[in-house]
């Protein structure tokens, strides 16, 4: 750029709007190179350069993007420089008439040659490759000096007929203007001279391979941008001052003594000096500052120092960008973000040099170097250079902004503001050097960002996004706590007493069904035990368990306790979970299959939870399925069974290494299904074929909720008005995707003769709500009497818990209900005949209308605390839900959560 295009850009845009072009790219470069000074200095810096920096500020998502954009940038770049180069040859071979073929294809031909001579310098290694630059800078240096020394020489009559006069004001203010031709623009005239300010990330693409490259990268990098920006600066301004935009080279056309008269135009300082380039109005000519290369050799004091320092500044370059280019791409390749492209991630030799990622880049600089056009090729990469500065600066701001602890570089010397000024202008710069190229910039950063974002790798390098994520939830936590609640933004938000997630799949998904996005699920375990045998296996199993949600995509939290009975641990749960308006407000839990085995301490505490949760005014919900719920047993032998066969693997692997030849007798090929699963289960402790089926039933039942539901009904049978609850989580079920085919079904008790009365009033009722059902059923049967062999199945489930003091003397009948208070006396059967009644005639009642249902929903019955024992109450939700389908027994806590209102 400084000895090819630097010229024209002046000659082009004047050196009043060149000087505007030189300062806004360093403006961009400094602003930038201040972010990435700042990202340096805040921990150690490995190889990667902007990739690393972008990557480890903003996460996966952008580093991922950029990264890849980054590097093509760079081996794009090797063709421009290469381009460049080959174009300084291709016009020394034009003046010696030593054309191969045309001057085209011999800039394609060049190029290529040109690009295998750098590969084998990369490849060598950092050594030579430092070597080579440390040459080329020699050179270039001695050539900057030969033209600030040239312009003082005085200009013989060949250098005036092609436009040099020494410094001259007229020649000074003439260039002031700009005179942009063939269709150019200040923005194109930019777009072609801002690939010269890309190389500030030099440094920090290599940055793996310096010393210490947090005190390095700073210095070298802003001092770069001072030196470059200053003698691009000089350079342009003395080519401004001492040559004129048109000449002909022609040493005849001078003007003749006495004709100054003819003074006018656009070649008026050139004619006050005697010479008449007037004819370059007409057509173009081949000199002047227009014309770009020729310009520097003609204003230097020894012309081959230009052509060397043109060779060593485009070498220079290109071999920066093709070490640069390769290792941005293996810090990308070993972080796994495109699985891909891992095979470019392999380094060889001591310093692990990525010579695949050379190749690579060779492949890509040869396909651009057949463009051999170096004005379509810079605007190229000056976009995606721009798209990875733009980010730099946003990284900065972002981790300013964020305010994490974290964020503490040791380089002061920037600005948020400044950063984020920086980063719009970069994008705004975009646009305008050519707007369809930003346009598909943004639209493959954008399709890189969402790919990396849907995969989700596996990476955490506490980026600033995670920090704004935390700062974000805080702060609309927070907000929330000032508004109050209302009944039309009611949302369920369950805390679910899964145990371990995994165990009770079934209540898991159903829960995940109501919450989905949009509402808090807690996920509960309560570890029961002495506190300090207890809390290893709490923090063991806390990131584990939320790993495993993650994993599986349900979008819930888990949280565990440490307790000394389970009541103790839920109370505790119900209490303290939740932050502000974000906690929990339905407990989930299931059914107790085993209540009547259990010890009295479990039963109590089971239904001591169900109290407590109407206590706290939490909405309660129960899940009973047939097969039960929990396949913890199942989970068990499936890890003993992987356990084994990656012991098997192993030993297998032992015996190829001594034998190295035969079949051993334990290889064998196992199959890790469900069923093998559940049958594993069978094997370890001896179990009947019966057993095994149950399980396998079991694993079946515990992931219906997974699968999409087919066409049935959602049967709500609502007894008690609760607030709603019992109608509202029915309908949310129907919204989501895995029960769109189920219509609801509404039950209701009714009174014998109003009948159509009542079920017009519920259709009311439910039209004002905007519940939409597929049918209304009015029971106005339900005070009947059970059959009697539902009243025998009920007596049968509570005799072992039943006193009979009435058969008794009154003595020991109180002697009885002292030794044994839980126990269900006479005296409370009586008392509570008619709600025992109601809920066997219940189950009749379901048994007959809802045994087909996909999911049955319960109005759930509630016991005084105290009046009603727990056996009792266990056998009420018993016989209510026996031999049905998955049913759920639900009862708000008596606040609204449907409104008639808009």
């Amino acid at each position: 750029m400084l000895f090819i295009r630097l010229s024209w850009v002046f000659g082009q845009a004047g050196w009043g709007l060149g000087i505007v072009v030189i300062a806004l790219s360093c403006v961009v470069t400094t602003v930038t190179g201040l972010s990435m000074s700042a990202i340096c200095t805040n921990g150690v810096v490995r190889g990667g350069g902007a990739y690393y920096l972008i990557s480890r500020s903003l996460g996966p998502e952008f580093g991922g993007s950029i990264g890849l954009i980054f590097a093509f940038a760079n081996a794009v770049a090797v063709a421009m420089y290469v381009v460049g180069f080959a174009e300084t040859v291709v016009d020394l071979l034009k003046e010696n008439n030593a054309i191969m073929i045309d001057e085209l294809n011999d800039i394609r031909i060049i190029g290529c040659i040109s690009v295998v001579l750098l590969l084998g310098i990369s490849v060598a290694g950092m050594e030579w490759e430092a070597k080579a630059q440390i040459g080329l800078l020699i050179i270039l240096l001695v050539a900057i000096v030969n033209v600030f020394v040239g312009t003082g020489i005085p200009a013989s009559t060949d250098k005036k007929s092609k436009g040099f006069f020494n410094y001259d004001a007229k020649i000074f203010m003439e260039n002031l203007p700009p005179d942009f031709r063939d269709g150019e623009t200040f923005f194109s005239v930019f777009a072609i001279f801002f690939p010269a300010a890309t190389g500030i990330l030099a440094g920090a693409n290599i940055s793996g391979d310096l010393k210490d490259p947090q005190d390095a990268l700073p210095k070298g990098t802003l001092l770069a941008i001072l030196i470059t920006g200053v003698t691009y600066l000089g350079v342009a301004l003395c080519v401004s001052a001492t040559v004129v935009r048109d000449a002909t080279g022609n040493i005849n056309d001078t003007i003749a003594t006495g004709m100054d008269m003819f003074c006018n135009g656009t070649n008026t300082a050139a004619c006050e000096q005697g010479w008449n380039f007037s004819s370059c109005e007409v057509s173009s000519c081949k000199f002047g500052s227009m014309n770009n290369f020729q310009v520097m050799t003609m204003v230097s004091g020894f012309g081959p120092l230009i052509t060397a320092g043109t060779f060593s500044a485009t070498l220079s370059s290109a071999l920066a960008s093709l070490v640069s280019a390769p290792k941005v791409f293996q810090a990308l390749c070993k972080d796994n973000i495109y699985t891909a492209l891992k095979f470019f991630a392999k380094g060889h030799g001591k310093n692990n040099e990525p010579i695949r990622g050379y190749v690579l880049t060779f492949i890509i600089a040869v396909a651009f170097i057949i463009i051999a056009d170096l004005n379509v090729i810079a605007p190229i990469i000056s976009n995606f250079f721009l798209a990875s500065y733009a980010l730099i600066n946003f990284s900065c701001f972002h981790a300013s902004y964020a305010k994490s602890p974290g964020w503490r570089p040791a380089y002061r010397y920037y600005n948020m503001w400044l950063s984020l000024f920086g980063a719009v202008l970069c994008c705004g710069v975009m646009f305008v050097i050519n707007w369809w190229a930003a346009l598909l910039t943004y639209a493959i950063e954008i399709f890189l960002y969402v790919y990396v974002t849907v995969k989700k790798p596996n990476v955490n390098w506490g980026s600033s996004t995670q920090a704004v994520t935390f700062v974000s939830a805080v702060n609309n936590a927070l907000s929330l706590t000032g508004v109050e609640d209302h009944v039309k933004n009611f949302r369920p938000q369950c805390m679910v007493l899964t145990g371990a997630p995994k165990n009770r799949p079934a209540l898991l998904d159903l829960a995940h069904c109501f919450t989905k996005n949009y509402g808090l699920c807690l996920t509960c375990e309560v570890f029961v035990g002495p506190r300090t045998e207890t809390l290893t296996d709490v923090n063991a199993e806390m990131e584990k368990n939320q790993m495993w949600l993650n994993k599986k995509k349900r979008k819930a939290f888990y949280a565990a306790v440490a307790c000394d009975s389970f009541r103790q641990g839920t109370e505790n749960l119900m209490q303290a979970s939740g932050l502000g308006r974000l906690k929990p407000n339905i407990l989930m839990m299931g059914f107790k299959k085993d209540w009547r085995t259990a010890d009295t301490a479990g039963v109590q505490s089971y239904v001591g939870v169900l109290h407590d949760a109407f206590d706290f005014e939490y909405g309660t919900v129960v899940l009973r399925m047939n097969q039960g719920l929990d396949i913890s047993h199942i989970i068990k032998a499936q890890e003993e069974m992987e356990r084994e066969a990656q012991e098997q693997k192993d030993l297998e692997k032992e015996e190829l290494a001594e034998e190295n030849k035969g079949k051993s007798i334990f290889r064998k090929s196992r199959n890790l299904s469900t069923q093998g699963l559940t049958s594993r289960a069978s094997v370890t402790t001896p179990q009947s074929p019966q057993v095994v089926v149950v399980n396998e039933r079991l694993v079946s039942t515990s992931t219906q909720f997974q699968r999409k539901q087919g066409k049935g009904t959602i049967d709500v049978w609502w007894m008690f008005d609760d607030g709603g609850l019992t109608l509202l989580l029915p309908y949310i079920l129907t919204t989501r995707k895995k029960f769109k085919d189920c219509k609801m079904r509404i039950f209701i008790a009714g009174q014998p003769g109003r009948v159509e009365q009542d079920r017009h009033e519920m259709k009311s009722l439910l039209e004002k709500f905007r519940i939409k059902y597929a049918d209304i059923h009015v029971i106005d049967d339900i005070t009947q009497n059970p059959n009697s062999n539902s009243w025998k199945m009920f007596e049968d489930m509570i005799e072992p818990f039943r006193l009979h003091e009435g058969s008794k003397s009154t003595t020991l009948a109180e002697a009885l209900r002292k030794d044994n208070p839980w126990k269900i006396s006479d005296a409370e059967l009586d008392t509570f005949e008619e709600k025992t009644n109601l809920q066997v005639r219940l189950n009749e009642l379901l048994q007959e209308n809802s045994r087909a249902a996909n999911l049955i929903i319960v109005s759930m019955p509630i016991a005084r605390l105290g009046s009603v024992s727990d056996h009792l109450y266990m056998a009420w939700l018993d016989i209510l839900t026996k031999n049905l389908p998955p049913t759920m027994l639900i009862r708000g806590n008596h606040k609204s959560v449907l409104t008639f209102y808009s």
